[in-house]
């Protein structure tokens, strides 16, 4: 599972969204955060206990189109490749093989697609491996004479 995840105001900042509770919008994000490349999340009741919701919440995001729930209890995000693009060298595939060939029949293109090696994660320019080892000064600025700053 990746440390960071990308929502799309796309599907964030809809009405269909925004209408939903506040408990179920939150539930939406911790999905999210814990769901694996292919947006499944292995135990979503957990992850709503975790966050102070409820099942009705899961409820809820499935009856919106949010999620789909399987009868195995795991639940995949539906518009998962419009918040996250990952790379083709960073993607790992999901262990839930038996669901996802479920939504391969399904008429959602959004999870069906295979990831290419076109599909680039959203780069995150904040990340410590951005910055140099001598601190983050470009090498310009690092021999530069003039102050960094003015008093």
């Amino acid at each position: 599972m990746a440390h960071r995840r990308m929502f799309s105001l796309s599907v964030v900042d809809t009405d269909r969204f925004l209408e939903m509770p506040s408990s179920t919008q939150a539930l939406y994000f911790h999905l999210g955060m814990r769901a694996d490349d292919d947006g499944f999340v292995a135990a979503p009741k957990s992850i709503a206990a975790i966050c102070g919701c409820s099942v009705d919440d899961i409820r809820l995001l499935a009856m919106k189109g949010f999620v789909q729930a399987f009868e195995t209890g795991v639940l995949v995000i539906i518009d998962w490749k419009e918040n996250n693009k990952i790379r083709k060298d960073r993607y790992t595939p999901t262990k839930f093989t038996h669901e996802k060939m479920l939504l391969d029949g399904n008429q959602n293109g959004n999870q069906s697609d295979t990831q290419t090696a076109t599909e680039w994660l959203p780069q995150d320019r904040l990340g410590k491996d951005r910055i140099n080892k001598e601190g983050d000064q470009s090498p310009e600025r690092k021999h530069s004479t003039t102050p960094r700053f003015i008093k």
